[in-house]
């Protein structure tokens, strides 16, 4: 068994990501633990936050949802490059040593806890040799001391991503809105991931909620309204699903799994109902015909993998 695949054993196929929780009014906050105790019943739980994601306060919901419960029985992503501010201030990009120490302590802090399972470079996008410099070196001794046990990196490109696959000593990687039913620019970096034995977690798999709400007037892509050709490629996925009696959220959340690469996806659910709701999906069976008229009309790369 490789490092990897020892530090990151028995993964779940979906865990819950906290990101939504930074929206005003996403998730009361006295509705977190109950969120929280529901994916802990669960099979293998894995959480991913960031202290980018409410200035912190996501950390500190998820961290004190988690009090007293046995630590080996779950797992915790977070990340590090932004230092967040007093007061909510914008957050500024910190990739200096003293800044991921900085970084690492708060979160262990709002967390309540002794060490994380993983530490992600986050959005490094303008600062790539730094990461490679620094960043992925300061974490490489955190990990050696036990306060992180996987080193990776969550960006929402994957170019990035390879060259850290090829340059740096990574665990893991965290790709959001790459690698979906609507968009498959990233097969090589899934195979280049497969093949080196680093683990995949994806984000972002309803492509910022259009691939959840479907072609409505707008529907949401990579942060923002829509493009008219998004829309109409999603109008065509949409249509494709409802000839063979599925819905496209239900496609959308199978399709990348199908893919050897892909440990687990990270699912931004904001409640109980929304995350048992993507489990049942799992469950759920989807006719060949659908993936083979969706390769037949290009709108799925002929190279991607299908469920079986």
């Amino acid at each position: 068994m490789t490092p990897t695949m020892s530090r990151l054993a028995n993964l779940p196929r979906i865990g819950l990501g906290t990101g939504a929780w930074q929206q005003v009014g996403a998730i009361p906050a006295d509705q977190v633990p109950g969120l929280v105790q529901f994916v802990l019943s669960q099979p293998n739980p894995f959480f991913d936050t960031a202290p980018l994601y409410g200035s912190g306060e996501s950390e500190t919901w998820l961290g004190a949802a988690l009090k007293g419960v046995d630590r080996a029985s779950y797992r915790v992503a977070s990340k590090v490059g932004w230092a967040i501010q007093p007061g909510g201030g914008p957050a500024k990009t910190d990739l200096s040593r003293d800044g991921i120490l900085r970084s690492i302590e708060g979160s262990l802090k709002r967390l309540g806890l002794s060490y994380l399972d993983v530490a992600h470079v986050h959005d490094p996008d303008k600062h790539m040799q730094q990461a490679l410099d620094v960043a992925f070196p300061t974490l490489y001794e955190l990990r050696d001391q036990g306060v992180i046990r996987a080193v990776g990196s969550g960006m929402n490109q994957w170019q990035m991503l390879a060259e850290f696959a090829e340059h740096t000593e990574a665990d893991c990687f965290l790709l959001a809105g790459r690698y979906t039913l609507l968009e498959q620019t990233s097969l090589s970096f899934l195979e280049q991931c497969r093949q080196k034995g680093i683990a995949l977690f994806l984000g972002g798999v309803y492509n910022s909620g259009i691939l959840a709400t479907g072609a409505v007037p707008d529907a949401r892509y990579q942060y923002a309204v829509a493009p008219p050709a998004i829309m109409q490629k999603v109008s065509q996925l949409e249509a494709a699903c409802a000839r063979h009696g599925v819905s496209l959220q239900h496609a959308a959340l199978k399709f990348p799994l199908a893919n050897p690469a892909v440990n687990t996806l990270i699912i931004g659910a904001n409640s109980i109902a929304e995350f048992a709701a993507a489990l049942e999906a799992l469950k759920t069976p989807i006719p060949l015909a659908l993936w083979e008229e969706l390769r037949s009309e290009r709108l799925i790369e002929p190279g991607a993998p299908v469920p079986q």
